[in-house]
């Protein structure tokens, strides 16, 4: 078997059994030809023939050529599972990639958009207009349920459950997840179900679409669509943040736990296969940090008391 069919086999092992988006599966088979050509292009020879020097020594062009650990992180990851494939099948006899360490990633906290900044653009929405009523329920579903933009744009009419208050969300992997909604997502939904998509349907003319958001034009609303609604939303709110989808996802997440959410409930929501995923979202806000502090601290609450006589 040559090094191409190899790969073929792979890529239907992560595309068809593993269930990965195609956009992943892209990210591994570039991940995995990058390194065929580092091998051909240093005489080190085919994918099934390498040394254990040649992992580090791939590691170490990837340093020079002044890749983020991120990235270089991410090839690791990729070239480990492929390895392991290739030892499956029996194309290999041992997974090099598999002692390989990936370099240590600094976790960012995630930035979010604050309540108060919520609130302002939820009052720029026009909810007398067509487009106001979906940009409402688009950015109830968005901060009520935390779900991806590609989980949002994916959202069918058939997916809605309104007997039970709650959504089918189609997450990673394939994997299905259900989300229960307020009353005030539910409204705004039925608001926009009511009074506007088939206004926004209409404009189609005979094209007929189930997805649940649709575009002005009136065909179904793409992830670039959500995040120009979004700015328009900010920058009628006169607020400087600079809003994406996903920053409603870790507000979403954030908001929940300070309030007291379990977390393990809060992976359920966000579709988070491992917990470690979630933990991030544990930080609490600085507001919240300084409100704890003057709440309890003994000399912090004498002086409150001082200020209030």
């Amino acid at each position: 078997m040559d090094e191409l069919d190899a790969i073929y086999m792979f890529k239907d092992y992560i595309e068809n059994e593993r269930g990965y988006s195609s956009y992943t599966v892209l990210n591994y088979i570039n991940d995995i030809n990058d390194f065929r050509d580092f091998l051909k292009e240093n005489d080190f020879g085919d994918i099934f023939s390498i040394e254990q020097i040649h992992t580090r020594y791939y590691k170490s062009y990837l340093n020079k050529k002044n890749y983020k650990s991120r990235s270089i992180a991410r090839k690791m990851s990729s070239l480990r599972s492929f390895y392991k494939f290739l030892l499956a099948e029996k194309m290999v006899k041992v997974n090099l990639f598999a002692e390989v360490t990936s370099p240590k990633i600094e976790r960012n906290l995630p930035k979010q958009v604050y309540p108060q900044e919520i609130e302002a653009i939820f009052n720029t929405i026009d909810k007398t207009t067509v487009i106001g009523k979906r940009d409402d329920a688009l950015l109830e579903l968005l901060y009520g349920t935390g779900i991806r933009v590609s989980e949002l744009c994916s959202i069918k009419v058939s997916d809605l459950d309104f007997f039970n208050n709650s959504i089918i969300i189609m997450g990673k992997g394939s994997k299905e997840r259900y989300i229960p909604l307020h009353d005030g997502i539910i409204e705004a939904i039925k608001e926009y179900l009511m009074f506007s998509r088939n206004e926004l349907l209409a404009k189609q003319k005979g094209n007929m679409t189930d997805s649940l958001f649709l575009n002005f034009k009136g065909g179904a609303l793409a992830p670039r669509g959500v995040r120009v609604v979004l700015d328009n939303m900010a920058e009628k709110a006169s607020t400087s943040l600079k809003v994406s989808p996903h920053m409603f996802r870790h507000s979403f997440a954030t908001h929940l736990l300070d309030n007291g959410a379990d977390l393990r409930s809060v992976q359920e929501l966000l579709g988070h296969v491992n917990l470690s995923t979630t933990q991030i979202y544990t930080h609490v806000s600085r507001e919240k940090i300084k409100e704890e502090y003057m709440k309890y601290h003994p000399k912090a609450k004498r002086e409150e008391k001082d200020e209030e006589k």
